[in-house]
């Protein structure tokens, strides 16, 4: 057989190739010059802005971008691979100017397709979402697998975060309360249906802010943190998969290269913590102190604002830290703290992030307001979640933790810990001296001795083994360096996804 003459090959190519650089670069225009003209306009990102922006440089490789045909340019959603911090991830982003974004069979394929990849590849999702739901086009759907499903099954699996970005709608938006970490921008909102579906079906006329503006989204606990612009949002997503293994299957990264790894006194304890247990001061201020120098990220910072959700590093090593706040409501624990909380440590632990718990509360909030709020449910909700946490616990009661306020806390014996700390002169049990004296009409005689028992009960609960050791606040960041050092030596087994077993509160 007569060999084709050298050369002449790509000649051969050059009309096919051209052809497909066309269809590409169709795709890439989006919804055109005046659409993304208008978009960009609003201070916002188009869609592969904001994957170029999310990726390292250059590492994005797109996958069915030929989907949608000329007609609607990668049917209103950019999806497939890149890295970030040279680790890779999934990402998809839909496209407003096509189509407002909206999903048709092609787009549910391509979202199903997505996380589908993620869960077999065992990488983190990115879902970044600005569009207005299931496309009304008249075709009927059928008997096929919807993106939900993939959806679901990256949780506890892979990394799921979302980013809102721009109004999000309907079906698209029911990615945000599945993920892990929810961020949106500031001129975004998401809703079950926008405004035009709400006021033909209840009569109501409302913005698509008041709907479901950051002010909702936060109040409301679906979106955790909130940033003024795109890149902003993108940069908190970044920022947060640092802490994260690339899936269950792996341990989360060490950051080796810090200069505060080791272990060391922390005197200024002493001034940010008072001794008088009715004093309130600012728990981010002891966090910041105790854990690896600028490594604290907050996350939901304004919601349940009386409990402290903060992934931070101690000795490099990633942690989910879960803190009383006593400037707010006395650090007493209250549903959307306690709701906030559960989250978090299911979410830690289903990536291996070890759970340090700073306890200074007097008990889960009580009232009417509170019971109607459903307290004793969230509670239970997030003792539920510590209790059946498999990561290592370590624990720290800095001046009290009454009733089911310790046991939310992670105080109570028996309950997995790997250390459990107090300081001296820490107040515990059903409740405190002045509300018992209270609740019991105690005479001043018997409502001494009372506060004088609180007073003694560190001593007494450390005579019998109640705390590992009573620490000098100074040694706080010290005794959890050496204590966490110790329980990541249980990681002489290759993880796994984490396998529970109960029924949630």
């Amino acid at each position: 057989m007569a060999a084709a003459g050298r050369g002449d090959g790509a000649a051969e190519w050059e009309t096919t190739l051209a052809d497909l650089e066309a269809r590409r670069a169709a795709a890439r225009a989006m919804g055109g010059p005046e659409r993304l003209a208008k978009h960009r306009a609003a201070g916002k990102l188009d869609a592969r802005a904001r994957i170029d922006h999310l990726l390292d440089p250059g590492s994005f490789v797109e996958l069915g971008t030929l989907v949608g045909g000329p007609e609607i340019p990668a049917d209103a959603i950019v999806m497939g691979s890149g890295r970030i911090d040279g680790s890779p991830v999934m990402v998809a982003a839909e496209d407003f100017t096509t189509k407002a974004g909206t999903i048709g069979q092609a787009a549910n394929a391509k979202r199903y397709r997505v996380a589908e990849l993620a869960v077999a590849d065992r990488v983190p999702l990115v879902m970044m979402l600005e569009g207005a739901g299931y496309r009304a086009d008249g075709r009927a759907h059928g008997r096929a697998p919807t993106d939900l499903l993939a959806q679901a099954t990256c949780s506890g699996r892979v990394p799921l975060v979302t980013a809102v970005l721009g109004a999000s709608a309907g079906h698209g938006a029911l990615v945000a309360p599945m993920s892990d970490f929810t961020v949106m921008s500031a001129h975004a909102a998401i809703f079950t249906a926008g405004p035009p579906v709400v006021f033909e079906s209840i009569g109501e006329q409302i913005t698509k802010e008041d709907l479901g503006g950051p002010a909702v989204a936060i109040a409301s606990g679906l979106i955790h943190n909130v940033a003024p612009d795109d890149a902003a949002a993108l940069d908190l997503v970044r920022a947060y998969l640092r802490y994260f293994p690339s899936s269950a299957w792996s341990y989360p990264p060490d950051d080796t290269a810090g200069t505060d790894l080791g272990p060391r006194p922390v005197p200024e304890l002493l001034d940010l913590v008072p001794r008088n247990g009715r004093r309130v001061y600012e728990m981010r201020d002891v966090i910041d102190v105790v854990f690896d120098a600028g490594s604290a990220f907050e996350v939901q910072p304004d919601f349940g604002r009386s409990v402290l959700c903060v992934l931070a590093r101690l000795g490099g090593h990633p942690v989910a830290v879960v803190a009383n706040q006593p400037k707010v409501l006395a650090g007493s624990v209250d549903a959307d703290g306690a709701d906030k909380a559960a989250h978090f440590i299911q979410v830690a632990d289903a990536f291996h992030l070890p759970l340090v718990f700073l306890a200074d509360n007097p008990g889960v909030m009580p009232g009417s307001a509170s019971e109607r709020r459903g307290i004793l449910r969230s509670g239970a909700r997030m003792f539920a979640a510590q209790h059946q946490a498999t990561v290592p616990k370590l624990q720290v009661t800095m001046r009290k933790a009454y009733g089911f306020g310790s046991m939310v806390m992670a105080m109570i014996g028996f309950d997995g810990q790997s250390s459990v700390f107090a300081y001296p002169g820490v107040t515990m049990g059903a409740m405190g001296a002045a509300a018992m004296s209270r609740a019991t009409g105690a005479a001043e005689d018997e409502a001494a001795r009372l506060r004088q028992a609180e007073l003694d009960a560190s001593y007494r609960s450390a005579g019998s083994l109640g705390f590992d050791e009573l620490i000098d606040p100074r040694e706080t960041r010290t005794v959890l360096w050496h204590a966490l050092e110790r329980a990541l030596l249980r990681r002489q087994a290759a993880p796994e996804p984490v396998a529970r077993i109960g029924v949630t509160p």
